[in-house]
């Protein structure tokens, strides 16, 4: 705890001073143009990988940047992306997946997490990206090693982009052309980040 607290000093002596009439604005209001879901892990950082500043990315997070589909039931996820689409107004939603995915590794092996079922019933939503992959390659249910990693945290995200279409705020909004949804692939040695093309069904470097 040592470091968080010398850097939160850190923040309130020299950094907050630079930027004082930048953050009184912002606790009157917030305005970002994008909703950024992405990964909980720690090697992630949405300001640091796209360098926006506090106001300008409404962030969600969570283990293997899941988005279940719609339903009934209430959801941090769902709460989120309805109040960002329909109260902030955000013109775009980035769904960012990474490599090196923790939740993807499970997804594959999921007998990995047999002992911790809120985990292993929260990789359910990334089955269908991982059965879609089993099929390609011809493989076994649960046949996948770390040679499909990388394509399978692809899939997911083209997986969660259809999850997230099902939300009605969204689909009103894709409808009427006020909302554009991007899903990126984070390489975190390299820095790289790919970008979805709906239309070729293909991954191309930003």
């Amino acid at each position: 705890m040592k470091k968080i607290l010398d850097g939160l000093k850190k923040f309130q002596t020299l950094i907050y001073p630079l930027h004082q009439t930048r953050f009184e604005e912002l606790a009157e209001n917030q305005d970002p143009d994008v909703l950024f879901i992405t990964c909980s892990d720690s090697r992630v950082d949405p300001n640091l990988i796209t360098q926006t500043d506090p106001g300008e990315l409404f962030i969600c997070r969570n283990a293997g940047n899941i988005i279940p589909p719609h339903s009934n039931e209430t959801g941090g996820m769902t709460a989120s992306i309805e109040y960002a689409v329909s109260v902030l107004n955000v013109k775009n939603i980035i769904i960012c997946g990474h490599s090196h995915c923790g939740a993807m590794k499970a997804a594959m092996h999921p007998e990995r997490v047999k002992n911790l079922p809120h985990v292993k019933e929260w990789i359910d939503h990334v089955r269908a990206a991982k059965e879609s992959v089993e099929f390609k390659h011809n493989c076994q249910p649960s046949g996948l090693d770390d040679s499909h990693l990388d394509e399978l945290t692809k899939q997911n995200i083209v997986l969660q982009l259809h999850h997230l279409k099902t939300h009605p705020a969204v689909f009103s909004k894709l409808t009427s052309g006020q909302l554009n949804l991007h899903g990126w692939i984070y390489n975190i040695k390299t820095g790289v980040v790919e970008s979805y093309n709906e239309e070729t069904k293909e991954y191309v470097e930003l």
